[in-house]
């Protein structure tokens, strides 16, 4: 009995260590993050795989699981710069969220006839290929993708999408996709970013819940410095199926995918 219970309490602190220095690896330097959904195609598909450095901005209490770190604002703080892909936690139902950072601190930021202005200037737009996609359930939750103009298409077809290569000020450039024109966050009011504060784009323009659209409406609002968790820098592994384990579903492609 006695080395049965000296075994058992072996075990117990094994898992106690291995839990302990999981869950202070996860909050110092790389949390693993699984996109849910499609609103930042095509620099990110639902199913990609990835980890967020934490080490990028800095420590809030969100950092620790649950929002526990025993302290208020930001340690070892570096701001974020604009174009950065950023996970952060959503300033009112608490669900981590993963857009571009568009607008500073100070920016006036606004949105005309699907176009980005910044500061009262539109960004640079090139236009690109179409994104093509099959038609098929994506991820473990199974979302299908929306089309050009939202078009119906069956099972199995190729879903288009219009893309453009945007430059942000900086020289920052990444793709945005457009699904249809004059959708509800193509134009906007003028925002202004308050200090402290962030303004967070999905790039998959029509099909993202961002700071175009207020918290009091389910939306994001301007997101709080304290509130990032880190930064998206590359892509580690992605499955198009709905359980990792499907490996016909792999896109290898994708594997160590540097995040622009």
């Amino acid at each position: 009995m006695a080395k049965s219970e000296g075994g058992i309490m072996e075990t117990v602190k094994t898992v106690f260590w291995a839990l302990l220095i999981a869950g202070v690896f996860r909050t110092l330097f790389f949390q693993p993050f699984w996109i849910p959904s499609g609103s930042m195609k095509d620099t990110l598909l639902i199913g990609d795989f990835l980890f967020v450095n934490k080490m990028a901005y800095g420590y809030s209490q969100h950092s620790c699981p649950f929002s526990m770190c025993p302290f208020e604002g930001r340690i070892f703080g570096a701001e974020p710069e604009r174009g950065d892909v950023v996970v952060f936690r959503h300033p009112t139902n608490g669900t981590d969220f993963i857009k571009r950072v568009v607008g500073l601190p100070g920016d006036r930021v606004q949105m005309i006839d699907g176009l980005l202005h910044l500061n009262g200037e539109p960004v640079q737009i090139t236009p690109d290929t179409p994104f093509e996609e099959v038609v098929e359930p994506q991820g473990p939750q199974g979302h299908r993708p929306r089309c050009q103009d939202n078009q119906p298409v069956g099972e199995g077809a190729i879903c288009s999408k219009e893309r453009a290569t945007e430059e942000l000020p900086g020289g920052v450039t990444h793709s945005i996709l457009n699904i249809e024109d004059g959708s509800r966050g193509d134009n906007t009011p003028e925002f202004v970013v308050p200090e402290g504060h962030y303004f967070v784009m999905g790039d998959n323009r029509d099909n993202s819940i961002d700071s175009r659209f207020p918290q009091s409406i389910g939306g994001v609002g301007f997101v709080p410095f304290e509130n990032l968790l880190g930064r998206a820098d590359r892509v580690i592994f992605s499955s198009a199926g709905r359980r990792m384990v499907y490996f016909w579903t792999w896109r290898s492609d994708r594997f160590f995918r540097e995040i622009e």
